[in-house]
C-alpha cells in the first residue's frame, strides 16, 4: 500500500536522525499539531463527535467514536517522533475496517535558537481499505509562539496537507489538498489548567472545518477537551467534540 510505504519512510527518517507539550499531542482540536510525544511517553485518547443537527438531507448522522494510542519513539532532545493507531466507529459499513495508523516527526520550538519555530511532518488516517478508509493524509506544519513584552499572544501554526483524492471529495469532485491553520494559547490569567484554540483545515471534503474549543487539565497527565466543529461543506451536520487524554 502506497500510504504504508510513506508512513514507513517517515518512521525510518525519524530513526535515522523529549518534547514539551503545549496542548494535547498529535492534534489541536481536529487537525494535527507540531507537538510530538516524548520518548517512551504513551498517550491515550478517546474522542466523541456528536452531531449538533441534522444534515442537509434531514438525517441526523451517527456519533463518531475514536479511541487512539500514541507513543514517542526517539530519545533525542531536538528531534522527536511518534507512532500510533486509532480505532474508529460510527461510519456505517466502514466500521468493518476500523483501524487507522499515523506517524509524525518533529523539531521542537527553540531547538536551534530563540527564533527557531517548531516543525513537523507526518501522515495520519492510514486506513486498511483502499478507496474506503485509506485517506492517507500527509502534512507539514510550522508553529511559533508570539508575545508583546511579557504578554503571550499565543502560538500560531501554519501548514498544508494532501490526502487520497478518491476519498477526500466535495460531491463527486476531488478536493484533497488544503491549508492548515491554528491559534492556541494557555490562559494563566484565568487558570493554569485552561487552554483555548481556534483552528482551520481546508477543503470542502469531510475533513474541512473550522474548530473552536478549550481544554482543562484535571491532573498533570489528564485533560479534557471540549469543542465545536463547523464544517466547510454546509451539507454536513456540525458536531460537538468531547475528548479525554491520558499520558503515562
Amino acid at each position: 500500500m502506497k500510504a504504508l510505504k510513506i508512513m514507513f519512510s517517515v518512521v525510518s527518517f525519524c530513526l535515522f536522525i523529549v518534547s514539551q507539550c503545549y496542548a494535547t499531542a498529535t492534534t489541536h482540536i481536529w487537525a494535527p499539531s507540531t507537538d510530538v510525544q516524548g520518548y517512551k511517553k504513551w498517550h491515550l485518547t478517546s474522542d466523541f463527535y456528536v452531531p449538533a443537527e441534522s444534515n442537509s438531507s434531514g438525517v441526523r448522522p451517527n456519533t463518531i467514536t475514536n479511541f487512539g494510542l500514541t507513543v514517542g519513539v526517539l530519545p533525542f532532545e531536538k528531534l522527536n517522533a511518534e507512532v500510533g493507531f486509532d480505532y474508529k466507529s460510527g461510519y456505517g459499513d466502514l466500521d468493518d475496517y476500523p483501524w487507522y495508523f499515523n506517524a509524525k516527526a518533529g523539531i521542537p520550538e527553540y531547538a536551534y535558537g530563540k527564533f527557531f519555530p517548531a516543525l513537523a511532518v507526518g501522515i495520519y488516517d492510514v486506513g486498511t481499505k483502499e478507496n474506503k478508509t485509506a485517506s492517507d493524509i500527509v502534512y507539514a506544519k510550522v508553529a511559533k509562539i508570539f508575545s508583546a513584552g511579557d504578554l503571550s499572544l499565543g502560538r500560531v501554526s501554519l501548514g498544508g496537507f494532501s490526502g487520497d483524492g478518491d476519498i477526500l471529495l466535495h460531491g463527486d469532485k476531488k478536493d484533497n489538498k488544503g491549508l492548515l491553520f491554528a491559534w492556541e494559547r494557555p490562559m494563566p490569567e484565568i487558570s493554569d489548567k485552561l487552554w483555548v484554540c481556534l483552528e482551520y483545515q481546508g477543503t470542502r471534503s469531510s475533513y474541512g472545518a473550522w474548530n473552536a474549543g478549550f481544554s482543562w487539565k484535571f491532573a498533570d497527565n489528564v485533560s479534557g477537551l471540549f469543542g465545536y466543529d463547523f464544517y466547510n461543506d454546509k451539507d454536513l451536520a456540525d458536531t460537538y467534540t468531547v475528548q479525554l487524554d491520558i499520558d503515562f
